[in-house]
């Protein structure tokens, strides 16, 4: 084989550099990239100009505040709190509200931690290489701040739910990067322990109790970040006719199951996914082996079906009143200061002489690393043409009110078709021939899988 083939030698790197300097439009896009945003010189002023906040079907009220999660990764967390709000804002008459996010966070990174560990026994117990990909993969990351709904049902189901005035944020919920840090480096040393004595041939009571310690020092690091919530709380509240109530003392699992669960159950919504790539058949379901938070909880589960599917009961819930908590890729085609995600939102040929993100399918996108679910967010209201069909979507984001229209975002239903990849409804509104899909054995997917990257 000739060495110099692929080669950049000094003869192609100077076409290059005349071809660039040809054309005085690459000057020109040069000169104003230097200096800002290049994303921000493509932005279509005619889409600006366009795109209006305004929607035709709502659901009856949007809740206060607009929540920010700041420096984490628990928009999954914020974005299931913030639908569950809106029926419980509704049934106590409040002006605004919001569960306690780092209630569920504490919670989340103690079970995410010992379901970190007891998922090492289990790699070594397949006798998986340290450095192979599997083990290399759970290594990565031990500790992520994402996650899926099905992840979120783990822990109301067994934690419950809290005022956020009863468990309010520390600094470690709203900047999680050196909790995270301290929690990574135990759990990775706790690892080689734990494989260590799984290839000895211990007993599984010897691994447990090796865990249950390991485990000691890990919540005691989480408790001193987060702090630790108490077993019970009173909740003091007015409600708009500014009539005082007070509720407790309680527990946080009393308090989901006699005061939530009647207006928002958590057991009565289904997660689908659309996952086009023609490895996955639509009308199966999967799931993503060692993907989880809670060992003895819930799996994450995926109904795989069509995005129209997905749209059209995104639809129907809102029509309904109901609210729609989901995942998409949210940077692709996404101008963020002024909240809009549209395919036309960039005019990159006009910049760059290149289109980018949208080149490939999105089947293709997923096999080839271009797309992944990425950020958790709410639908609250969308716009329909005389057809009934869906042209734009509202979005609750929780990103604070400086981005967007208030800290809402508007999304065109291309944008839904091609970066959405996940809903969660109400069963009452899925059909029974999709709901019947559960029963299935799911198909498991490796660790690695795109489809998981919500939670890792």
């Amino acid at each position: 084989m000739d060495s110099n083939i692929g080669v950049l030698n000094a003869d192609i790197l100077e076409k290059f550099r005349q071809e660039f300097y040809s054309d005085k439009k690459n000057v020109l896009a040069q000169n104003i990239c230097s200096k800002v945003d290049p994303f921000d010189v493509a932005l279509s002023r005619k889409l600006l100009e366009e795109t209006q906040h305004v929607f035709n079907h709502k659901i009856e009220a949007e809740a206060k505040p607009v929540t920010n999660q700041k420096s984490s990764g628990r928009c999954w967390l914020f974005a299931a709190l913030n639908v569950i709000r809106l029926p419980f804002i509704k049934q106590f008459n409040l002006d605004d509200f919001e569960f306690s996010q780092g209630y569920l966070f504490f919670w989340d990174k103690i079970e995410r931690s010992n379901f970190f560990l007891n998922s090492i026994v289990e790699s070594a117990k397949r006798n998986e290489d340290v450095d192979g990909r599997l083990v290399s993969f759970l290594l990565k990351d031990p500790t992520t701040d994402g996650g899926q709904w099905d992840m979120v049902v783990n822990l109301i189901n067994k934690h419950g739910l809290m005022p956020k005035k009863n468990f309010p944020e520390s600094f470690s919920c709203e900047s999680s990067m050196k909790l995270n840090q301290v929690l990574k480096s135990k759990l990775r040393e706790y690892a080689k322990a734990i494989r260590n004595l799984v290839l000895k041939g211990a007993s599984d009571a010897d691994i447990s109790k090796l865990i249950e310690g390991q485990m000691a020092n890990i919540y005691r690091v989480i408790g001193i970040c987060l702090g630790i919530p108490n077993e019970t709380f009173t909740w003091n509240y007015y409600d708009k006719n500014k009539t005082f109530h007070s509720v407790g003392p309680i527990t946080a699992k009393d308090f989901y199951e006699k005061h939530v669960k009647a207006v928002f159950n958590v057991d009565d919504k289904v997660c689908l996914v659309t996952d086009p790539r023609p490895t996955n058949d639509y009308g199966k379901v999967y799931t993503v082996d060692c993907l989880g938070n809670m060992v003895g909880g819930r799996r994450c589960i995926y109904n795989n079906q069509p995005v129209e599917l997905l749209l059209e009961l995104t639809k129907k819930s809102i029509m309904e009143g109901e609210a729609v908590w989901f995942g998409c890729e949210v940077s692709k085609r996404f101008a963020p200061k002024q909240g809009i995600q549209d395919l036309r939102a960039h005019d990159f040929p006009l910049v760059f002489g290149v289109d980018i993100q949208v080149n490939l399918s999105k089947a293709d996108r997923l096999l080839y690393g271009e797309s992944s679910m990425t950020h958790a967010m709410v639908f609250t209201a969308l716009s329909t043409n005389e057809d009934g069909e869906v042209l734009k979507l509202r979005v609750e984001n929780s990103w604070g009110e400086e981005r967007g229209e208030k800290g809402y975002l508007v999304m065109s239903a291309e944008w839904f078709k091609e970066f959405t990849f996940e809903v969660v409804v109400d069963k009452k509104y899925v059909p029974q021939e999709v709901l019947d899909v559960f029963s299935q054995e799911p198909i498991v997917l490796p660790a690695w899988d795109p489809m998981g990257t919500l939670a890792q």
